[in-house]
């Protein structure tokens, strides 16, 4: 069977083509897998579970009919859909996991992530991440209305992409050495990951052993997905 890994769709009304795009990929090549991941940012924004942004139920429907033909769903919270709760996985049948997680895949120990805890070079960055992922500071924000909530989520946008503008690119990739680190504590030999929109596939060595690291692209002009069977791996992009 084959393993499925997506991440960064960044789905939003305001690119309806891109959920087109997925939901071909759900109804079409992706059924049947032996399993799909998506490793964070499935949507651009998400600001909790009460979201009843028309575009979203599109996909979430999708991905309920995806499930109920007997797929199973992996999803990973991302920078930008880090309020997705078990609302969303009752609504979906989809199965919320850590982030980072330790699984295997054909046999070979592998982590996945997301990929924004690895650029620790991005030091601002890294300090609203830990603001943003505490469950406390998550309620609070939960317990507002969900207009103040959307502004809210326009307003972190904002300041994404302007934090985005400012800063060196290489300072937002992830850093070697936090891979490394990763790669020792978690006794893997495959990394996969997306955030940083820079696919490709890394083999590197660590404590003499030979590894890989492969970075999921994102969805904004064609989509990006790694098969993994038991015949091999292979990252490849879907043209829109």
């Amino acid at each position: 069977m084959t393993h499925l890994f997506v991440s960064d769709l960044h789905l939003d009304g305001a690119a309806p083509e891109a959920s087109d795009q997925f939901i071909a990929f759900l109804r079409g090549e992706a059924l049947g897998a032996g399993a799909l991941y998506i490793l964070g940012d499935l949507f651009e924004s998400w600001v909790g579970d009460d979201d009843d942004d028309a575009e979203r139920l599109r996909v979430c429907a999708a991905l309920r009919d995806y499930t109920a033909a007997g797929t199973p769903c992996f999803v990973m919270h991302g920078n930008r859909d880090f309020l997705l709760g078990e609302g969303f996985a009752a609504r979906t049948g989809c199965h919320l996991v850590a982030d980072p997680v330790v699984t295997d895949i054909e046999g070979v120990r592998t982590l996945l992530a997301h990929g924004d805890l690895f650029c620790t070079d991005d030091v601002k960055y890294q300090q609203l991440r830990t603001i943003v992922r505490d469950p406390a500071w998550q309620a609070r924000l939960l317990a507002l209305p969900i207009d103040t909530r959307k502004l809210i989520a326009e307003e972190a946008r904002a300041g994404s992409r302007a934090h985005t503008r400012r800063v060196i690119p290489e300072i937002m990739d992830a850093n070697p050495r936090a891979i490394e680190v990763a790669v020792r504590a978690c006794a893997v030999d495959v990394v996969i990951h997306g955030h940083t929109h820079r696919p490709g596939v890394h083999e590197f060595v660590v404590d003499g052993r030979p590894r890989t690291r492969i970075v999921l692209g994102a969805w904004y002009e064609q989509g990006s997905v790694l098969e993994w069977s038991a015949t091999g791996r292979r990252l490849r992009t879907l043209a829109r």
